[in-house]
């Protein structure tokens, strides 16, 4: 029980001593503020509803905060992008199998000439969209579904290569 005790009052003083060297230099410095509870500032900067306070024990705690912070941020950032991974990787699974024998330089060709490639590609009038240059009806007829710029390059390349296979390159006029 002894060593226990001797253990607590060891980190109360670690505490204690930072925090009364702090205070002393409080009293030439402007006091530091803590958020808390119903301030706007607080709601800015996405604390939740907080006030200000101030005390001498702030810069551990603003510390900690802060690592807690910049953790959950990159936590979510990192879920994110292997959540992307995910979903693309079973997209390209997907449509990895090119129809009717359409080669993959071929599609190139045609998306260089038509968007320089860019998956995101929009003319524009806004008419042809994504790497193709698809305009929505032709889209929608390879058994495309919503905005062809904003469909996975896999599976851009999939309907490209069913209209090249039903169409040859009569789709693409000048890029053909």
């Amino acid at each position: 029980m002894e060593r226990k005790q001797i253990a607590l009052l060891a980190a109360l003083a670690s505490l204690v001593v930072p925090a009364v060297a702090s205070a002393a230099q409080g009293e030439q410095q402007a006091p530091r503020e803590r958020l808390r509870a119903d301030t706007p500032a607080a709601a800015s900067s996405g604390i939740g509803n907080a006030v200000a306070l101030g005390g001498p024990l702030l810069d551990p705690v603003d510390r900690y905060s802060q690592l807690i912070a910049v953790t959950a941020q990159r936590t979510v950032h990192r879920q994110k992008v292997h959540a992307r991974k995910r979903r693309e990787a079973r997209e390209e699974e997907k449509f990895a199998q090119l129809p009717g024998g359409v080669s993959m330089a071929t599609l190139e060709a045609i998306a260089a000439c038509e968007s320089g490639g860019n998956p995101e590609a929009v003319s524009p009038e806004g008419t042809y969209r994504g790497k193709y240059q698809f305009d929505q009806g032709t889209w929608e007829s390879v058994g495309g579904h919503g905005d062809p710029a904003q469909a996975s390059e896999a599976e851009q390349d999939y309907r490209a290569a069913l209209l090249y296979a039903r169409s040859g390159s009569s789709p693409w006029p000048v890029c053909g």
